[in-house]
């Protein structure tokens, strides 16, 4: 029985009402409404509804005749929606928004835009002025392609007498032919421009041949699965970001057991409240409703929009956002000047460190809040979850992982990737995306042949998130070039091969790891990517490694039910494979499980693995070598991993702060639930656990030092209850990067 009844529109009119005829404004929100909860019978009635808020739901669709000839005003945000076109069907509408529906993208807001001729405002962003170039510039240029295609390819083919049969089969090869050939416009629009391309080839045979017009034309067809689209460049602001004052709201977390999923919950994108997920908290990204109160409620700004000012104008006269530097000129709009003012300035008082008997091996440079939503210098909620460190070009820092890095790391957090030098702390870029939360982000250098056919290397980066879409972004040349839609649900993260520069795995919620190869743009920045592998888990993957002396051949990962391993090497014909063996560990009661939330794992060198979250307080060391030997001898896939040692942690219960590793120094880090970072210098124990016979160290390690989380003010007021979500070092662990829960980057230095 549908959710929705007479009572309940009259109810939740605004003002409430006696007949449906005279509502106006209607509010459907939260009620966890489904498509098939709208029926076009009931609706029919509502003759006079120009408002209509059905946010908070979990519709994929509309129907296609819900009958709202006068809607003026339609709110969908955070729904599951999958298309809009059936948003034709309402001509008079003038506001649209959608936010929060992360199946769609740039080229659903050009659909909208054509489809709907009185359109003004979408997503809160005025949109007249670049919806009349789409209906009128792009639909005249795309016309005219399509004719010249049918003039130069097809006209001929059709004899001057023809039976329906031949004009059949004509139509179909030249609406195969046209939307694979006429290209026009970025790459990022390609969906929206052969959507156009065969709509505009229909019209055109309908009206040269005397066919009739398909006036409610199929949905489009997905496109393959290892066929490439990009997205839009995501916008760059210019900001000021200095050393911070920071003042953060009061914030309760949850301290249920693990076993409950409830502690630092994140919620789903279609949960009753705001909704944003986070890439952490697995076990609430399933099909059921939505979580617990989540920990934060960073809902990203509305700042990418299509209209954006600020923008490069393209080659075919599209607007798109470009990046900018983070360097004051002349050339900043007063706009801009005063959003970097606003930004706030943090100060850093420093206090002792609270074991004054440790020395003091590193001093805080940096307390950077670069990530806020909106340049907002009260925000204290965006969630910061991953930095990786840029490879240099010249010194073949990616073949070989304990060579030097540049000084340069990569964030990310809510809507917005940031560029940070660690040195000075300048945000050297900043790249933004409306609709999308980051959750990881990983680098790569492709050889690419520039515009004179000679070839140089470039870094891309590759970021991921809510949208489960991998965004390619060309770092020298401030473009984001393409996307890839890995997956329909979140991506919690990505790495690449450090053998194969083009191969990438993302690791989604949909419990799948998927292996692509994203292929290496030309000088126009066209590029192919395919899927070549998928990976199939038990539960949701959390962190993953390749294997340091086979990464072609094994791939580790952590997930939300246990530690994996799998077979990714591809001379094999099998595309999606089950896992080859799950490890088991020591439990509370001093048995062995399998069933655990492994929230950190890395190499710590070739043969010893870290991992964490098995048990509060403590982080195992483990050899790949011998616990994967046990599973050959056994032909088993349970094996039980070969404990090298345990390191002392905080015996917090939260889960997902994640570790990290400096092979070159044989140290690691990871963060705890006060805003401290745990370091281990575990040189002289590594000598010993390489040898064969090398026997479990009997007590726990200490870590070498415990660096405190500093003061830091904002307008007088301390700020306290920070979580260290991830901790990284560069290769030669000069610089270490603090990502926390309250929007603030800090950068120690080694003294």
């Amino acid at each position: 029985m549908s959710k929705i009844t007479t009572e309940l529109l009259l109810e939740r009119a605004v003002p409430r009402s006696t007949r449906l005829r005279k509502i106006e404004t209607l509010n459907l929100s939260k009620l966890q409404l489904k498509t098939g909860d709208l029926d076009p019978r009931l609706f029919s009635r509502l003759r006079h509804l120009q408002k209509l808020d059905l946010s908070d739901n979990l519709l994929d669709k509309f129907p296609n005749s819900l009958t709202l000839p006068d809607l003026r005003v339609l709110n969908c945000n955070n729904n599951k929606l999958e298309d809009v076109t059936a948003l034709k069907q309402f001509p008079l509408l003038e506001e649209l928004t959608y936010e929060n529906n992360v199946y769609l993208t740039l080229n659903d807001d050009y659909k909208v835009m054509f489809l709907l001729q009185n359109l003004r405002l979408l997503n809160g962003k005025d949109i007249t002025k670049l919806a009349n170039h789409v209906r009128r510039v792009n639909s005249r240029k795309l016309t005219s392609k399509v004719t010249a295609h049918w003039e130069k390819f097809f006209r001929d083919q059709l004899p001057e007498k023809y039976t329906a049969e031949q004009v059949k089969s004509i139509k179909k090869k030249f609406l195969k032919s046209v939307q694979t050939n006429v290209v026009y416009g970025p790459s990022s629009l390609s969906e929206f421009t052969r959507w156009r391309v065969k709509m505009i080839a229909e019209e055109f045979l309908a009206y040269s041949l005397g066919l009739e017009l398909n006036s409610d034309p199929e949905p489009e067809e997905k496109m393959d699965e290892d066929e490439e689209e990009s997205t839009e460049s995501p916008r760059a602001a210019a900001e000021d970001v200095g050393q911070v004052t920071v003042a953060p709201s009061k914030r309760k977390r949850n301290n249920s057991k693990p076993g409950s999923g409830n502690k630092r919950s994140k919620s789903q994108a279609n949960t009753e409240e705001e909704a944003v997920v986070n890439p952490r908290k697995s076990s609430r990204l399933q099909d059921d409703p939505a979580p617990d109160k989540p920990r934060t409620s960073n809902q990203p700004a509305k700042e990418a929009t299509p209209e954006q000012g600020a923008e490069g104008t393209h080659k075919n006269g599209e607007q798109f956002p470009r990046v900018q530097s983070n360097r004051r000129s002349s050339q900043l709009t007063g706009e801009q000047k005063s959003q970097e003012q606003d930004n706030g300035v943090v100060s850093l008082t420093p206090v002792k460190n609270s074991k004054g008997k440790e020395d003091v091996s590193a001093e805080p440079l940096h307390f950077l809040q670069c990530h806020s939503k909106g340049n907002s210098r009260e925000d204290f909620k965006t969630q910061l979850w991953s930095c990786v460190f840029e490879p240099l070009l010249d010194c073949g820092a990616r073949k070989d992982p304990i060579v030097s890095s540049s000084r340069t790391v990569a964030t990310c957090g809510g809507e917005s990737i940031c560029l940070i030098d660690c040195e000075t702390g300048t945000v050297l870029k900043k790249y933004k995306v409306a609709t999308e939360e980051f959750f990881s982000v990983a680098w790569t250098t492709l050889t690419m042949v520039i515009s004179d056919s000679r070839k140089k290397s470039h870094n891309i980066l590759a970021a991921a998130g809510r949208r489960g879409i991998v965004k390619l972004i060309h770092v020298a040349a401030d473009f984001c070039y393409g996307e890839i839609k890995a997956h329909k649900k979140p991506i919690a993260t990505v790495c690449f091969s450090p053998t194969q520069e083009t191969h990438l795995f993302t690791a989604s919620y949909d419990k799948r790891i998927a292996l692509w190869d994203i292929g290496i743009p030309d000088c126009d920045y066209n590029f192919k990517a395919s899927q070549l592998l998928v990976l199939e888990a038990l539960s949701i993957p959390l962190r993953i490694a390749l294997v340091p002396t086979c990464p072609e051949q094994y791939l580790l990962a952590g997930c939300e039910g246990g530690c994996f391993a799998w077979n990714i090497k591809l001379d094999k014909e099998q595309k999606c494979r089950p896992f080859e063996a799950i490890f088991q560990f020591p439990d509370e009661d001093r048995g062995m499980t399998t069933s655990h939330r492994v929230d950190g794992l890395a190499f710590l060198n070739d043969d010893v693995i870290v991992s964490k979250s098995s048990k509060p307080g403590c982080i195992y060391l483990w050899s790949w070598s011998r616990s994967f030997d046990a599973k050959g001898k056994g032909h088993q896939r349970t094996v039980s991993a070969v404990i090298l040692a345990e390191l002392e942690w905080s015996t917090t219960d939260l889960s997902y702060l994640t570790l990290s590793t400096c092979p070159a120094k044989d140290y690691v880090f990871c963060g705890d639930e006060k805003g401290s970072v745990w370091m281990y210098n575990l040189s002289k124990y590594t000598t010993a656990w390489s040898s064969a016979k090398g026997k479990r160290s009997d007590k726990r390690i200490p870590p070498t030092q415990i660096l405190k989380w500093p003061e830091l003010r904002a307008n007088g007021e301390q700020l306290t209850e920070i979580l260290v979500n991830n901790v990284v070092s560069d290769p030669t662990f000069t610089y270490l990067v603090v990502l926390t829960s309250v929007n603030i980057t800090a950068i120690w230095k080694k003294s």
